[in-house]
């Protein structure tokens, strides 16, 4: 198994993507993370702290074709999916595909939509395809949807459904740069620029073979059953009503994976496991009586200290 290539694959994206949002390696890791496990990201955080540059500049250095949809409340699923029209001249119906038929979709602030057109996504998250008056239509291969949120206080916006909100493999914030980090950014070129000058890192075969060799990274039973010992612990802890579904399980294990092949191992540790676990789980938690923003990391958090960690010797 040669992890030098993963390795490489995602130096070459972190440091494209750092060129248009500096200070934020860690979360340009989490986002080929991602995508390497086949799933969609969810970035939350206030306007304005570059999670749609983020996104741009991401697809950007993958390739693949890109559609940007920006969510409101007029927006319809069928603004998404496609519809089928009456093309006079043939004399028959024809799809015309919505932008969802994209390799890289950015929902922009997707909590702006209605839950009916946010209701739309499942089907293609979840399953790779549409479903148009009766006709499935498959999605692109890589497919990948990266969606922005502003907080729920927000003026305007709709908590996403749980169903929804568990189809995101990992959701997470941007926050603000640092100062000198900011002041490199308001005094140096438009980031908008700097987008449309990077290139592309790699090709649609390349991506393939690098999922499998993802796929081939070691878990060992150890660090599967600190995986299952945190999971578990979420669905008898006193204050979530809703623990960790089976889907989120088996995200964390390929997240672990795939952070694995990117730092240059073969195999996965317990480390890998605290790091990715906040945000990859707290998001399907469904907490007991109100809450605000944040709780449920914190929660998570309790329950990572709480848990024992396992030692294993390499």
């Amino acid at each position: 198994m040669d992890t030098n290539t993963l390795k490489d694959f995602g130096a070459k994206v972190i440091s494209s993507c750092s060129k248009v949002i500096v200070g934020k390696d860690e979360e340009i890791s989490d986002v080929v993370v991602t995508f390497l496990c086949s799933g969609h990201v969810l970035l939350e955080d206030v306007p304005g702290t570059g999670k749609t540059m983020l996104l741009r500049a991401f697809a950007k250095t993958i390739g693949g074709s890109f559609k940007r949809v920006q969510f409101t409340p007029d927006v319809l699923p069928s603004d998404l999916t496609g519809i089928n029209f009456y093309n006079q001249k043939m004399t028959e119906f024809e799809f015309r595909p919505g932008p969802l038929f994209a390799n890289m979709v950015l929902a922009d602030e997707i909590n702006r939509a209605t839950p009916r057109t946010q209701s739309s996504l499942l089907e293609a998250m979840a399953e790779r395809q549409v479903t148009v008056d009766g006709t499935t239509h498959r999605m692109a291969d890589p497919f990948m949807i990266m969606a922005t949120q502003n907080p729920l206080e927000t003026h305007g916006t709709f908590p996403l459904p749980e169903a929804q909100t568990d189809r995101f493999f990992m959701r997470l914030s941007l926050g603000y740069m640092t100062r000198d980090e900011e002041i490199s950014i308001i005094s140096g070129t438009d980031t908008l620029d700097i987008v449309e000058q990077l290139g592309q890192q790699t090709t649609v075969e390349e991506i393939a073979q690098l999922k499998k060799t993802c796929g081939d990274i070691e878990v060992s039973d150890v660090v599967s059953g600190y995986i299952m010992d945190i999971v578990e612990a979420t669905r008898s802890h006193t204050r979530i009503r809703i623990g960790v579904s089976t889907r989120g399980a088996i995200a964390l294990y390929r997240a672990v994976q795939a952070t694995a092949g990117l730092d240059g191992r073969s195999y996965a540790m317990p480390e890998d496991v605290q790091r990715l676990a906040p945000k990859i789980l707290a998001h399907r938690l469904s907490l007991s009586g109100i809450s605000g923003a944040g709780e449920d990391i914190a929660v998570l958090d309790e329950i990572i200290q709480a848990t024992p960690v396992p030692l294993e010797s390499r």
